[in-house]
């Protein structure tokens, strides 16, 4: 049975970091591109970053050079790095299969908050 479970989410300040994981099981990470989305409060999902198969990474405009996302296929986790975090990046923070929004949004998420 495919489980994601995420972590690493907290409060920080501005320009602060944080280090977020996704633990998966029921099936192998580096065989699927994935994903980070996140929902902020009365929003809905957004795309945030992938990860492909080759490792090579993608972001959205308003988080490139700050979130780098990365996969250590031994403990078949996926994580994204956060820093230099601003307000507007508070949301929830969800992985899933890329383009899997319906399956991003059933699993736990780790909440991010971006306050002074």
């Amino acid at each position: 049975q495919m489980e994601l479970v995420e972590s690493g989410g907290g409060l920080v300040q501005p320009g602060g970091s944080l280090r977020l994981s996704c633990v998966v099981s029921g099936f192998t990470v580096s065989n699927y591109a994935m994903m980070w989305v996140r929902q902020a409060p009365g929003k809905g999902l957004e795309w945030v970053s992938t990860i492909y198969r080759d490792g090579s990474g993608d972001y959205r405009d308003d988080v490139k050079g700050r979130f780098t996302v990365s996969r250590d296929n031994a403990k078949n986790t996926l994580y994204l790095q956060l820093d230099d975090l601003k307000t507007e990046d508070t949301a929830m923070y969800y992985c899933a299969k890329n383009g899997d929004y319906k399956s991003a949004a059933s699993n736990p998420g780790t909440q991010v908050t971006v306050s002074s």
